[in-house]
């Protein structure tokens, strides 16, 4: 007994010592733990609103509970289908052309010879990610008009008749994505190129002197190296692929691409906020869907890679 009461008095003694001598580290620590706790922790408090009636007048406490009821009617709802399938389709769509391109991009800018060519190469790829949402939704609107368009001038001139591009539900997937690859590109490059940059230079010497070409070494040296990165990458990816971005989403959508541009995140919008009476269970039930299955997508992707590559998140 006198053996454990020492210990535990030798570790709280260890304790303060180290909190005594670096108590400026525990002090930046704390800053983002605080801001975790409050922005992400305490926030799960409101997630029962999804499993009760809520009542602004009887608060979350006293609103009555009602279980999976507002989970059953979105299943049974007629938008289900239509706003996970449009979900699932633009984001399925942006993963797998979307996420190679920083890749190859990155893999270029490294192996290119030119020091000038690759600073302006990355300034104009980089350019693109710092327009905002707002503006680039009008840039996409006033560039595909069908009366004073870019796109539609090109085509008039080609003898072919206008088309209204934002109007037809078939192409808005086509726009968001490929509009989200030309913004985003540039940037997502950065982590890649930082990867490539720790790769041992003496692998490339070598591989030179065994006559090895330049895509021989990118394939064989280069893409290996930044393996690892490309998997946590991917994992957390994967683990987002039900959030699309609510705000450029909501600022192309109108009643004629409405099919096709209805998503969860802007359908919990409308249901909790924009409606005439807005149900706050009902969306907190559809965002608590989605975030469930977010994580059973990560969860899952990150046990696949940790028995596979055995590079895995956690």
């Amino acid at each position: 007994m006198t053996t454990v009461n020492s210990g535990k008095s030798w570790r709280l003694k260890s304790l303060r010592r180290g909190l005594k001598m670096s108590w400026e580290l525990y002090v930046i620590l704390a800053i983002p733990l605080i801001w975790l706790l409050i922005f992400h922790y305490y926030p799960m408090y409101g997630v029962q609103i999804a499993f009760k009636r809520f009542s602004a007048s009887k608060g979350i406490v006293g609103s009555p509970w009602v279980g999976f009821q507002y989970f059953t009617k979105f299943f049974n709802s007629f938008n289900f289908k239509q706003v996970v399938t449009n979900t699932l389709a633009i984001s399925v769509y942006d993963l797998i052309f979307g996420f190679p391109f920083p890749i190859i991009l990155a893999l270029l800018l490294n192996n290119c010879l030119r020091p000038a060519y690759k600073k302006f190469a990355q300034i104009v790829t980089y350019m693109p990610y710092f327009i905002s949402t707002v503006v680039m939704v009008g840039i996409i609107i006033q560039f595909t008009s069908p009366k004073v368009g870019v796109v539609n001038y090109f085509i008039t001139a080609l003898g072919y008749p206008e088309i209204d591009f934002m109007g037809i539900p078939s192409y808005f997937r086509h726009i968001y994505v490929w509009t989200n690859i030309w913004q985003g590109t540039g940037w997502n490059a950065i982590i890649y190129l930082s990867a490539l940059a720790a790769i041992d230079p003496g692998l490339h010497e070598a591989a030179l002197v065994d006559g090895a070409s330049r895509f021989k070494r990118m394939l064989h040296i280069d893409l290996p190296g930044i393996l690892p990165t490309i998997t946590i990458l991917l994992t957390l990816r994967m683990g987002a692929i039900m959030n699309i971005g609510f705000e450029k989403a909501f600022l192309m959508q109108n009643p004629l691409n409405l099919r096709a541009s209805e998503i969860i995140s802007t359908f919990v919008y409308k249901t909790g906020l924009a409606s005439a009476a807005p149900d706050f269970s009902y969306a907190a039930a559809i965002g608590l869907f989605n975030s469930v299955i977010n994580l059973a997508l990560i969860a899952t992707v990150n046990y696949v890679n940790r028995r596979i590559n055995e590079i895995s998140l956690w």
